[in-house]
């Protein structure tokens, strides 16, 4: 049986590296090594990425919220407490979104938590 040389395989594992290092400056685009680690590099960032992104939607989500109680002569946390003893069970995204196209809609809802926390 002959012997297998890695030579193919090397090659396209190289060319992975590559081309998802395509677009990088200086050498990290143009050589192996380099672009490796860079796009190890650049890997982790993104996973590190999408764990953020969510905390951050959330932090905008709550600022929004918080701008719109505050129009309402009340804030965040009494508001997020009388929701939930009303029984209103929409999410912060959603009660972000109503704060922002429904304000007449936002007005109710601030009204019905201030009801439930007297």
């Amino acid at each position: 049986m002959a012997r297998v040389k890695g030579a193919m395989a090397t090659r396209k594992r190289r060319n992975k590296t590559l081309k998802l290092a395509k677009g990088y400056w200086g050498n990290k685009s143009k050589h192996f090594k380099m672009a490796k680690q860079a796009v190890m590099k650049s890997g982790n960032y993104a996973y590190i990425g999408r764990k953020q992104k969510k905390r951050d939607f959330r932090a905008l989500w709550i600022t929004r919220i918080s701008a719109a109680c505050k129009l309402n002569g009340m804030n965040y946390s009494t508001f997020m407490n009388g929701c939930k003893k009303a029984g209103i069970t929409l999410n912060r995204k959603m009660l972000s979104e109503i704060a922002i196209n429904d304000a007449a809609g936002f007005t109710k809802i601030t009204e019905q938590a201030k009801a439930a926390l007297q």
